[in-house]
């Protein structure tokens, strides 16, 4: 009688903690793959100047990444460590994302190898946001085939901000 009693005690102690733990899964966001392109998302979370998350506004998120730029690191991350003008590069996206909504673009390759969604993204009044963060020297061209649609328009705009000492050029 103890071993029964025993049993049914770790069983309904095993079923209210999974319960639990469903329970704080579900106040999360999910994190599945939604992200179309010519729909305008919502900015949910930004991680630093190249990278971060949407929503579609029914509880989903999905994390995104710039295609073709490379923003410098804000702070030491894994094996990636800080870098000069990385909290800049990142508070200027930032600030010009705040309250706005993005439209995506894919190329040749949709994911990463962290499973990042890759995207060129744009804005409402139709600005190239890839292509504006390099123009103003929060990024450089990073292009990896065969994403390699806008290398040449990327290249262009680096040598703009450089010529002009923009953002890290300064």
């Amino acid at each position: 009688m103890n071993n029964r009693t025993a049993l049914i005690s770790a069983l309904l102690f095993l079923f209210l903690f999974c319960s639990c733990d469903s329970l704080k899964a579900s106040e999360k966001p999910e994190k599945e793959r939604f992200a179309q392109e010519n729909t305008y998302y919502d900015i949910y979370k930004f991680v630093d100047g190249d990278t971060f998350w949407i929503t579609d506004g029914k509880g989903r998120i999905e994390k995104i990444r710039f295609i073709g730029i490379d923003a410098p690191e804000p702070r030491n991350v894994g094996k990636k460590k800080k870098q000069p003008f990385g909290e800049e590069a990142s508070a200027f996206v930032k600030n010009y994302l705040k309250g706005k909504k993005v439209r995506l673009e894919f190329d040749v390759q949709k994911y990463d190898r962290y499973q990042r969604t890759l995207a060129y993204l744009f804005m409402e009044d139709g600005t190239f946001l890839n292509d504006y963060i390099v123009r103003n020297g929060y990024a450089v061209v990073s292009t990896f085939p065969p994403n390699v649609k806008y290398q040449h328009r990327f290249l262009r705009s680096e040598r703009f901000a450089r010529e002009k000492k923009l953002g890290m050029w300064q």
